[in-house]
């Protein structure tokens, strides 16, 4: 049903009731401290499919919703090593500082395979022709950034080296040959920067066997592992969550390793596009909240826009075919994975990362009767104001009720509703206003929350806000 308005009856809020409307209460406990909300760890990547910089007229929308983490692909399109011993910087450069001018750290996914060193194109050569100029290679790219001021970067070894070419990788990697190339590749890295932050293996399937062997060599070595990483697309948010209860069971294994978790590419499956336009945006809500209950470090969603791939970019060092899939694949199939798409337009779920965005401070406790329904509450000391986002990841709409505990006094919730359906591009009608209502100790309130619908409140103080209404 499509929620097309809201009315207000005593204290009940929103569409009126179907046969389909199930119930269900959302506990909201302005008392509990629940630790820092982190909620900047949900961060953003950008795929690797162009040396251009692909959202560069978008960092202020990016810089927007605060992502901690901005994983770039270091790929062979930006020609780092042009000749032997001659470094070349400059393209990658812009890219890079699209990722600083957004205040994000860059997690720099190393993905590239060199001319000079690779001489011959194939997913299964993994060993560069000489380990000790590709780890000059390594320490040259490390303290270019370091003699510019930017040190700390997270550098992850390999990208879906499980599949290769197919996953936008020039490797394909074996357990054996990927904790070699891991050596080499990380100790270069730490020499330049010992403040960096190394690891991988940034799997497409988290149980691919390379993931265990690279955790085995770390402990069995005492090797540095700042981090693991790998991926999932599936548009089940308790699969995506499986993802991170599963690495966490492998860590289990080796207790003296505390690397981060880190899910750097997730979204929706990729071949199978929702057919209603409010799914997506619930999802991005529903996999962050089910990220933060597994207690995963980061997650990198993918990606921040689409954009069209020169085949012509990939056959240097991807094979005919594979550099053919590249191209067809962003050119020619249907696309929802960008928060901006190919022209540059905004998605839906861009707002639900704005709206996650302004969760930040202390979590408080927001307790669910409804498996589908979840929420997000955080004081924030900065701004003064209690912020919550929920909502409703089902095709039936729910009748809920907001039970407010631990207030001190009575707030006032300045409210929105993301609509994903509308037709503008404007603000206020994506993120659009609806009146505000008081929340009252022992008082709880009626929503009605349309399916996939999601709801954000700042509340503040009631005397407080209208203070700040300006009279006449």
């Amino acid at each position: 049903m499509r929620y097309v308005g809201w009315m207000l009856v005593g204290l009940t809020i929103g569409m009126s009731a179907t046969a389909q409307t199930r119930s269900a209460t959302l506990t909201l406990d302005f008392a509990k401290d629940a630790g820092p909300m982190e909620m900047d760890h949900i961060s953003l990547g950008q795929g690797g499919l162009s040396s251009e910089p692909m959202w560069h007229d978008r960092i202020a929308e990016v810089r927007a919703v605060h992502p901690h983490l901005i994983r770039l692909f270091v790929q062979e399109y930006f020609d780092l090593l042009p000749a032997r011993g001659h470094y070349a910087f400059d393209t990658l450069d812009k890219s890079v500082d699209d990722i600083v001018q957004a205040g994000a750290i860059p997690l720099m996914t190393i993905a590239f395979k060199p001319k000079v060193l690779y001489p011959r194109v194939d997913q299964d050569v993994i060993d560069p022709a000489n380990y000790g100029q590709w780890e000059q290679l390594i320490v040259a790219i490390v303290g270019h950034y370091k003699r510019k001021g930017l040190t700390g970067f997270y550098w992850e070894v390999g990208n879906e080296g499980d599949i290769g070419e197919s996953g936008g990788c020039p490797y394909r990697f074996t357990p054996e040959n990927y904790t070699t190339y891991y050596r080499h590749t990380s100790e270069a890295v730490l020499r330049a920067d010992p403040t960096a932050h190394v690891g991988g293996p940034a799997v497409a399937n988290w149980k691919s066997p390379i993931l265990p062997a690279l955790i085995a060599y770390a402990d069995e070595e005492k090797a540095r592992l700042d981090f693991v990483s790998w991926h999932i697309y599936d548009s089940d948010p308790k699969a995506v969550e499986a993802t991170v209860d599963g690495v966490k069971t492998l860590l289990a294994g080796h207790p003296s390793l505390h690397p981060e978790t880190i899910l750097d590419e997730w979204n929706m499956e990729l071949t199978v596009p929702p057919k209603d336009a409010r799914i997506q945006p619930a999802f991005v809500a529903e996999t962050a909240w089910r990220m933060k209950e597994a207690k995963l470090t980061y997650s990198c969603f993918y990606h921040i826009r689409d954009y069209h791939v020169e085949r012509s970019q990939f056959t240097p060092f991807f094979s005919p075919g594979g550099a053919s899939f590249m191209a067809s694949w962003w050119n020619r199939m249907p696309q929802y994975s960008g928060l901006f798409d190919y022209q540059n337009v905004m998605r839906p779920d861009y707002f639900t990362f704005k709206l996650l965005a302004r969760v930040t401070g202390e979590r408080l406790g927001a307790d669910s009767s409804d498996d589908a329904v979840h929420a997000f509450l955080a004081h924030d000391d900065e701004y003064k104001t209690d912020n919550l986002i929920f909502w409703n990841f089902s095709p039936q709409p729910v009748k809920l009720k907001v039970d407010p505990r631990g207030l001190t006094e009575p707030l006032v919730a300045h409210r929105r509703m993301l609509d994903a359906e509308t037709a503008s591009q404007d603000e206020n009608s994506r993120l659009r206003p609806l009146p505000d209502i008081e929340l009252t100790p022992g008082k709880p309130l009626e929503i009605d929350l349309g399916p996939y619908g999601i709801e954000s409140w700042a509340m503040e103080p009631v005397d407080w806000a209208e203070q700040l209404v300006p009279h006449k």
